[in-house]
């Protein structure tokens, strides 16, 4: 049988960034005058390109999932395709009674902004385009803040804009949400820096404008932009109160009829999460969590009215149930990134004493070695394991169009050119019926006990064993009815 490597995008062409030299003649010497890029502008460049090669990178060492890159390419591409945002991945915990063979996205999460990736999608239709734009998005709000902060930091303090622009773009929070697939947050952050560069520069309007697309990412933001609305009605009445009113009703709109509404069971799932910790559980974790936000700017952020919207989000995750929300890790924190250095930046430029600004420099600096971008300067990153090759080779067998059941790792390689279903060990995956290929890595861990189970299924079925390499397996149905 012939094995081709499967496509995935690779980076072929790096450009580095040089003063661009213009000739302009100037009197009668003709002299050349040199055009230099700003340092804000090289800031958010390089914060865009260490990301962008660190999310690719991962994607292609099978570092990522189908929960959630494989959810959110499926989403995408739904988008592209002039079809509402739903995901075959997503029914594998869709919960009893749900019969779709995909499950609809917007009764899961509030996120309609997705659809800017859309046009970007029908170009380059492949998942890791999610990638990249998420890293331009992370990119591109380096920019932003490093512009900011070269505009306010008092005037003998400037030199520090570009390395607290660094300090942000490479912050832990940030750092965790490339490292964790894609996520509709990213849209958030440079929201949310053109929201804060606004405030700092005394622009009201346009600073409840850019808090005010907040609505359009995720439906817990509103109530960021809600107290975004307080401080902006100190200055702008206006302002402030249609910021408010769009914030509040926008959100109890979202959160109790669109997605209720849009929900195969009718009602928004958050409300209610069955878990059995309280509110009283895992302080320690939430402690650290907190002591990596306050060490960020060693605490002067604080000093600034900017960093009660750090509340919202903190609030939600401190109270929740749910241990995923608790720590440092995942992509939780990541809005928390830009909202503590507006308030970093507005607090140095009422005290811009050196040890204020050198302090946020020195915590990025610690922090920088144990974070998942420190991973880019390993050798054993960049090379391939005997499973990651297997994994290649196994992919390569099966063919567009084919409908799929996948484990987590493989799954994202394959949403971009087949309908792909998540192992499960219930078999619940409402239209993994349909399929005809079952491709998995034995030892994935999520769902526990999914992977195995599958498989024992598909055999039971009479599914033939096609290839198995270093714990990696590919079985094909051998036409009968029946899924795994």
């Amino acid at each position: 049988m012939r094995r081709t490597l499967p496509r995935m995008l690779s980076i072929t062409t790096v450009t580095t960034v040089t003063a661009v030299t213009a000739v302009h003649p100037v009197g009668l010497g003709g002299r050349k005058r040199k055009t230099r890029i700003s340092p804000a502008a090289a800031v958010g460049m390089a914060v865009f390109l260490v990301h962008a090669v660190y999310a690719l990178r991962e994607h292609a060492r099978f570092g990522t999932t189908g929960y959630d890159l494989g959810i959110f390419d499926q989403a995408v591409r739904s988008y592209a395709e002039g079809r509402w945002p739903a995901s075959e991945i997503r029914t594998a915990t869709a919960g009893p009674g749900f019969t779709g063979d995909a499950y609809p996205l917007l009764g899961d999460h509030f996120h309609p902004i997705l659809a800017l990736l859309a046009p970007l999608y029908v170009v380059v239709p492949h998942v890791e385009t999610l990638l990249v734009a998420q890293a331009a998005l992370v990119g591109f709000s380096a920019y932003v803040l490093t512009d900011a902060a070269a505009r306010h930091l008092p005037r003998g303090r400037r030199w520090a804009a570009g390395p607290l622009g660094l300090a942000y773009g490479f912050s832990w929070g940030l750092q965790q949400l490339t490292a964790f697939d894609f996520h509709e947050v990213a849209f958030a952050i440079p929201l949310l820096a053109l929201a804060g560069r606004a405030y700092l520069d005394g622009r009201w309007v346009a600073c409840a404008w850019w808090a005010g697309a907040l609505l359009l990412v995720k439906e817990d933001l509103g109530a960021t932009a809600a107290v975004l609305a307080v401080l902006l009605w100190r200055h702008h009445r206006r302002a402030g109160l249609l910021l408010g009113a769009a914030a509040v009703l926008g959100t109890a709109l979202t959160v109790l009829v669109l997605l209720p509404g849009m929900a195969p069971d009718g009602r928004y799932g958050y409300f209610d999460q069955s878990q059995a910790y309280g509110i009283s559980d895992g302080w320690s974790t939430k402690l650290l969590m907190l002591g990596g936000l306050l060490a960020i700017s060693g605490g002067v952020a604080l000093r600034s009215p900017f960093a009660p919207l750090l509340l919202p989000t903190l609030g939600w995750r401190l109270t929740s149930p749910n241990p995923a929300y608790w720590g440092m890790e995942l992509h939780y924190s990541a809005v928390l990134m830009p909202i503590a250095f507006v308030a970093l930046m507005d607090a140095l430029r009422r005290d811009g004493r050196r040890v204020w600004v050198v302090a946020p420099l020195a915590v990025a600096a610690l922090l920088l070695p144990i974070q998942p971008l420190a991973a880019l300067a390993t050798p054993s990153f960049w090379r391939d394991t005997p499973q990651q090759t297997a994994a290649r080779a196994a992919l390569a067998l099966i063919p567009p169009g084919a409908h799929v059941t996948a484990s987590n790792s493989l799954a994202p390689h394959l949403t971009d050119r087949a309908t792909v279903y998540l192992t499960t060990a219930t078999g619940s995956s409402s239209g993994a019926g349909a399929v005809d290929w079952l491709i998995a890595v034995r030892k994935d861990p999520f769902p526990v006990g999914g992977v195995e189970d599958s498989i024992r299924r598909a055999e039971r079925w009479g599914w033939r064993v096609v290839y198995e390499r270093d714990g990696v397996v590919v079985l094909r149905s051998g036409g009968g009815d029946g899924g795994a």
